[in-house]
């Protein structure tokens, strides 16, 4: 769902002059951050490379410490649990 700014909000937007705007729900007190779309979308890109780095290296690090399966037995697990979903 797409809304609208309101004109009061777009003013605030503009003269903050940081590109993002701190807004209170009076309702639930919960603060939003509204943000420029095109850099939420690279900060999320971001943060999901930095978790994919960080997995990436705890599973290295997990097979260098023997606690890994060979492609073989990951194959034959993973067959075994498919054939036993389609009893």
């Amino acid at each position: 769902m797409i809304a609208n700014l309101s004109e009061e909000l777009v003013a605030a937007l503009r003269a903050s002059g940081a590109g993002e705007l701190e807004v209170i729900d009076p309702a639930t007190a919960r603060v939003y951050l509204i943000v420029d779309g095109a850099l939420h979308r690279e900060a999320l890109d971001a943060l999901r490379r930095e978790q994919d780095r960080d997995a990436i290296a705890q599973g290295l690090a997990e097979l260098e410490g023997g606690l890994g399966i060979s492609t073989e037995e990951a194959r034959r697990q993973t067959k075994q649990r498919l054939t036993a979903r389609r009893r």
